[in-house]
């Protein structure tokens, strides 16, 4: 089964123990084509989200990660899987 380079997840409305529950399960899924999880958490509220996002999953705790990014805008986590050329 082939999966999209680039996955999006909205984890608006979710506690911080259940996104990261759900980010860690997408990545664990994520197969060679993946090298983006674009994680949309909101600003105000999803702060919270992302900061366990680097507690939890960076600094090589998750070795799928390569590294975590910001996105667009504050309410928006990227994890680079992998680098794209």
């Amino acid at each position: 089964m082939r999966q999209q380079p680039y996955i999006d997840m909205d984890v608006h409305g979710l506690t911080v123990d259940q996104a990261i529950e759900r980010i860690e399960a997408q990545v664990n899924k994520a197969n060679a084509s993946t090298y983006r999880i674009r994680v949309v958490h909101g600003f105000n509220r999803g702060n919270n989200i992302q900061r366990a996002i680097y507690r939890e999953l960076g600094h090589g705790l998750n070795p799928k990660i390569l590294r975590i990014v910001g996105g667009d805008n504050p309410g928006i986590t990227e994890l680079v899987l992998r680098e794209y050329y």
